[in-house]
């Protein structure tokens, strides 16, 4: 996908524009989704069996199952492996809270391990010294579209005979040594909320696995447990992918790729703005004390999908003020580490436990970056981003 025309250098830089991605596709939709509005079958309609079958394809998993969202995902997945009280899940304290929330939702505990300061990604050795008896599963998040240390973390997982369940709420397309995140552990769990590189038009997500009984107890769970009508095999609930949202997804699956490529583009084009500007050196090279800004790693391969362009800056929160009055949106992921939420202060973490994952939120900030930006936007970012340093 070639590099989007380029405009003057002014006006607003939003962080997403599903507007111009919508356009692209606008005549494919429509006909998918009269498509359903034909045949009324809104619920389990046959869009959801050709997506499911669709995304088994491209990820390179025997089995596929659409689900309500991306923490719903997460949330079958540990209800078909019977989670509950007394038991403990080892995830990040660094990421979106639907991880840590489903544990604690089923009564488990939430082991947090804290991430490695180059990436936000958890740490395995962080992860072995939390392992116990009392472990059930490791969910490591593939954090703004980067993919885990993975290889390590298998070996935990086969060591121990703990499951690994991969979150990839932000990582669909990113690939390792030509292997899907999400296919490396006994099941991965994706997020089609819009904002992701693959969004619906609402809420959705997936389980992928190559286990066929936990396939199957999964499809039971989301439909309140029933395989046939009236016969209920197990507790499950309400947790269906909408025919429409099927419908829709598979349509802007078959341009997925192209619009990775867009995105890897326009980020290695953000990793040589900023060369230039003297903020940082080039990506995976070694930071010296002049350079102000830390790039995301991994940039000549597939590991990285780049559903976010999360940097570390100093002085962030001053930055993100100076770019909004430049009418550069900006966005922080994440301000405040799990284990000093509110709602998991019943845990008796404290400020400190997860020195990493603390600092990280007091650096990260995510910029625009969708896969029509423009060469002229990245520009008027990062010129901003210099004249606040240098300024400084």
């Amino acid at each position: 996908m070639p590099p989007p025309a380029e405009e003057a250098n002014t006006g607003h830089v939003p962080m997403l524009d599903l507007k111009k991605q919508h356009e692209s596709i606008a005549d494919e939709v429509k006909a998918a989704v009269d498509e359903v509005v034909g045949h009324q079958r809104f619920v389990n309609g046959p869009e959801l069996d050709r997506f499911e079958e669709a995304m088994a394809g491209y990820l390179g998993a025997k089995h596929a199952i659409g689900v309500s969202s991306g923490t719903d995902a997460l949330l079958v997945t540990l209800m078909a492996l019977g989670v509950g009280e007394g038991d403990e899940i080892i995830t990040t304290p660094f990421s979106f809270v639907s991880a840590a929330e489903v544990i604690a939702r089923l009564g488990a505990r939430p082991m947090f391990a804290d991430v490695l300061p180059e990436n936000m990604l958890i740490r395995p050795a962080a992860v072995q010294q939390l392992l116990s008896s009392r472990t059930r599963a490791i969910i490591p998040v593939h954090l703004y579209g980067q993919v885990c240390e993975v290889g390590q973390l298998i070996d935990l997982s086969r060591d121990r005979r703990v499951p690994l369940i991969e979150d990839c709420a932000q990582s669909l397309g990113a690939r390792l040594d030509d292997r899907a995140a999400g296919t490396f552990g006994l099941a991965g769990t994706f997020s089609f909320f819009p904002s992701k590189n693959l969004g619906a038009w609402g809420d959705g997500g997936l389980v992928v696995t190559d286990d066929a009984a936990l396939a199957e107890k999964i499809r039971l769970i989301r439909n309140h447990g029933s395989g046939t009508r009236d016969r209920y095999e197990l507790l499950g609930g309400n947790f269906r992918l909408d025919t429409l949202q099927a419908a829709v997804l598979r349509i802007k699956l078959a341009h997925l790729d192209e619009w990775l490529a867009a995105r890897r583009m326009a980020a290695r084009y953000y990793g040589q703005l900023f060369a230039e500007a003297g903020l940082s050196a080039g990506p995976n090279e070694t930071r010296h004390p002049g350079h102000r800004i830390l790039l995301p790693p991994v940039w000549d391969d597939d590991a990285h999908c780049f559903n976010l362009f999360v940097i570390q800056a100093e002085k962030r929160d001053e930055l993100k003020k100076y770019l909004a009055a430049k009418d550069i949106d900006t966005a922080v992921y994440y301000t405040t580490p799990l284990h000093l939420q509110p709602c998991f202060s019943d845990l008796d973490y404290r400020k400190g436990d997860f020195p990493v994952a603390e600092e990280a939120a007091r650096k990260v900030l995510a910029l625009p970056l969708f896969a029509e930006i423009t060469r002229q936007q990245q520009k008027r970012v990062v010129e901003a981003i210099a004249e606040f340093y240098h300024g400084a």
